[in-house]
């Protein structure tokens, strides 16, 4: 409750909520005066946002040289710490490592049902967002499809980034955070392949035909899940 209480301070503060978010979407490390700069306050200003946000293990520093010389600068990037607010407590990561471990023991069948159900799931979060927006995907014409994909996975807290490579054929998807990160430490390849399933299932709600190709893993220790998607049509 107190750490509870520490971080719903830290966050009351709306430059501070700002500055956060901030860090969150630009998936690189920040420095005093970058953050001093984009919102313009002064970088002992900048410098206490940062520490406070460090004092509840929303943020980790360490100092780093510039290559330019003189004194290394301190710079700051997102903890890998899960910070979690329930009122009350409630341990929603236990409860999914429950339901993974007894799936597991029912052997492939169990395994398969894993795979197909996050691919329903994704296709049903996909089409509820349609829906929202009375559209189907065939009304949409290819950048609004990618803004829809990119605007649902941010609400999943994906901290998504996409790129469109090659006319409206190929897109680049990149994912910073996973929601699944603690329980794929103990089970790799079932957590990945039914996350895969997951943005499966969303792909499909809004291509036709389409090939999802992985490139790197953030359980691999990369800075993030990346993703060639070639669409047919």
């Amino acid at each position: 409750m107190e750490q509870t209480l520490k971080i719903t301070n830290v966050l009351a503060d709306p430059t501070r909520y700002s500055i956060y978010e901030y860090i969150t979407k630009r998936h690189k490390e920040v420095t005093v005066q970058e953050i001093a700069d984009e919102f313009e306050i002064h970088p002992n200003v900048a410098r206490l946002h940062l520490s406070k946000l460090e004092d509840v293990d929303m943020l980790k520093s360490e100092n780093k040289k510039t290559g330019r010389g003189g004194r290394p600068s301190r710079i700051y990037r997102l903890s890998d710490d899960v910070i979690e607010l329930s009122f009350p407590f409630r341990d929603y990561r236990l409860l999914a490592k429950i339901a993974i471990d007894s799936m597991l023991k029912l052997g492939e069948l169990a395994e398969t049902a894993l795979y197909e159900t996050g691919k329903r799931y994704g296709v049903e979060l996909m089409e509820s967002q349609l829906a929202k927006r009375s559209m189907t995907k065939e009304q949409l014409n290819f950048e609004q499809k990618i803004d829809i994909l990119k605007t649902t996975s941010t609400m999943l807290g994906f901290y998504p980034d996409l790129y469109i490579k090659e006319n409206e054929k190929k897109f680049f998807f990149q994912i910073f955070n996973c929601p699944f990160n603690e329980i794929a430490k103990e089970h790799k390849t079932e957590t990945c392949n039914m996350h895969i399933a997951f943005i499966k299932g969303l792909l499909e709600s809004l291509f036709e035909d389409f090939e999802l190709i992985g490139t790197q893993n953030l359980i691999d220790g990369c800075d993030s899940c990346s993703y060639n998607i070639n669409i047919s049509k």
